[in-house]
Parts: C-alpha cells; sequence; structure tokens
C-alpha cells in the first residue's frame, strides 16, 4: 500500500516507460500515415472526441469496479485483526479450571497458548495462499504433527481452523468453557473462515478478460485518431500532443488495474504483510512472550506490503 500522496518520477516511469515508448512510436508513425498517405483526408476532430468520451465511461466502470474489490479486501483484512485480538483476549480470559474438571491450571494454559498460536499459523498460511509467496512461514507457529497434518490437505488455513474447532470444542467439554463463552468464541472462528472464503472469491475471480482487452484497444485507437485528426493543424506537434491525451487515457487505466487484484504482491497492494505482522505482534504480547518481531518497515519510505 502505497503511503505517499506524491509519486516520485522514477515511479512513474517504471510504471508507464513501455507504454510511453510504444504510444510515442504509435502517434509518430500516425502523424507520417496521415501527412504521407492521407494527405487528401481530414479526420474530424469530433470522431476522437465522441470516442474519447465513450472510452471515459469504460475506465470509468473498470476503476470504480477495481477500487471496490481492493477496499472490500481492505475491510475483511482489517475486521481479521478486530476479531484476532478478541481471540486471544477470550482465550485469556473465559477459560477457567473447574473442580470437575481433569484439566489444570498448567493443562488450559498450553491449550490458550496453543490455540492462540496457531491463529498465528492461520493468518500466515492465509496470506502465503492469497499471495503464493512464503508459503510455508506458518510452520513456525505449528507443532511439526500438526504442520505435517496440515500440509496433506488442498486448504490449508482451512485446515488450522478445523484443528482450532476440535480443541475448542474439548475445552467446552471439560467445562472450562462455558456455553456462553463457547458460542462467542465459535462465532469467532466462523468468522476467521467467512474472512477467508470472502478473501479467496476476491483472489480467484478474474476481471472480465473482454473488457479489459478492448478498453486497451479502444484507447490506442483513440490515440492514433486524436494525433491524426490535429495532424495538419499543428504539424508535429501532434505527436506530443497525441502522447499527452494518451498518457491521461492510459495512466488512469493502468491505476486501476494495479489494485484490481489487492492481494498481489505489489505497491498498489492492500498491506499483508503489514497486517499479518500486526496480528502477530500483538497476539504474541497478549501471550507475553520475549521473542517479539519488529513491525514491517516501509520500503523506501514509500509503501509496505
Amino acid at each position: 500500500m502505497l503511503l505517499k500522496q506524491n509519486l516520485r518520477l522514477h515511479r512513474i516511469l517504471r510504471m508507464t516507460w513501455r507504454v510511453d515508448m510504444i504510444m510515442l512510436i504509435s502517434c509518430a508513425a500516425a502523424h507520417y500515415v496521415d501527412i504521407r498517405w492521407l494527405g487528401d483526408v481530414n479526420i474530424p476532430a469530433a470522431l476522437p472526441a465522441l470516442m474519447g468520451t465513450a472510452i471515459a465511461f469504460f475506465i470509468g466502470f473498470n476503476n470504480n469496479q477495481a477500487y471496490d474489490r481492493w477496499w472490500e479486501a481492505r475491510i475483511i483484512w482489517g475486521a481479521l485483526v478486530n476479531d484476532s485480538r478478541s481471540w486471544a483476549r477470550g482465550l485469556l480470559a473465559y477459560c477457567a479450571a473447574p473442580a470437575e474438571s481433569s484439566l489444570n491450571a498448567e493443562d488450559i494454559a498450553r491449550y490458550q497458548r496453543t490455540l492462540i498460536r496457531r491463529h498465528i499459523a492461520f493468518v500466515y498460511a492465509l496470506k502465503g495462499a492469497l499471495r503464493r509467496r512464503d508459503v510455508n512461514a506458518f510452520e513456525k507457529y505449528l507443532s511439526p504433527e500438526e504442520a505435517e497434518r496440515v500440509k496433506t490437505f488442498s486448504n490449508i488455513p482451512n485446515a488450522i481452523l478445523d484443528l482450532q474447532g476440535h480443541d475448542l470444542q474439548k475445552l467446552s467439554k471439560e467445562n472450562v468453557i462455558d456455553g456462553f463463552r463457547f458460542r462467542i468464541l465459535d462465532e469467532l472462528l466462523r468468522n476467521f473462515c467467512d474472512n477467508m472464503g470472502k478473501s479467496e472469491r476476491i483472489n480467484n475471480t478474474v476481471f472480465p478478460t473482454t473488457y479489459i482487452y478492448f478498453t486497451r484497444l479502444f484507447i490506442w485507437m483513440f490515440v492514433i485518431l486524436t494525433t491524426m485528426s490535429i495532424a495538419h493543424a499543428v504539424g508535429h506537434w501532434s505527436i506530443l500532443l497525441g502522447f499527452m491525451v494518451g498518457f491521461v487515457f492510459h495512466i488512469t487505466h493502468i491505476n486501476g488495474m494495479n489494485i484490481m487484484d489487492p492481494f498481489q504482491h505489489n505497491p498498489a497492494g492492500i498491506p499483508v504483510n503489514s497486517i499479518t505482522r500486526t496480528i502477530e505482534i500483538n497476539l504474541l504480547q497478549a501471550l507475553q512472550e520475549k521473542d517479539i518481531p519488529q513491525p514491517e518497515a516501509p520500503i523506501k519510505g514509500e509503501y509496505i506490503l
């Protein structure tokens, strides 16, 4: 996620230099064709103007849908942070050893620590599944037996939630957690599953390819027609003016494309690494652990991943 409102020039050039070069060449070719071969053909300025209006609607719809995907993903992971804190707080506050239970205070503390650390593993496994990077980072917070067990499942985060549900049920049967508090913690497990499913839905739903393809095609047609329509009026300046007009449309479209997949490992995506680290820190501090990692640092002071 970008942290600054202003982008540096090198980042803009890194994002657009390929399109910029192709667009300059296209504008130069359009100018040459119009002057040398279509000298008697006068393309009316109303034609690219009308096309530009239509393309603006296309790009506007595209960017609105892309931002909706990005913002929904940010809401989901914001809720995951809140529910994770509630999960740790509830486990530490609600568990007590009744007289009729076979579990003593040490056993209950071990269950609490396991359930909280296992939730950190769930968050890391979900992050790895969405970004397809660091897919084994979750193993740090599972026992070797549990790590090998969940790896046999196609959906590792869901397998971790199954383990959580089984242990929570054990605590309920031992009367360590009463029925009311069990429902609260079970509701949090359902929230984790819902947020996981919503994240997977966004990550696995491809934006209509034909829509993206034709939007790009229409932008190139618009740039070429704009250059040719003003070639006779302004001469070689039509190359620069066509490029400037096309630059606005292309950059607007690229901005939407960059946030269309919010879980991708790029500066425009939501900061999944930073959010995961925040959850890790909060839960380890709740357990009063000593080995607590530092928050994710901004990269070059511009963005966090």
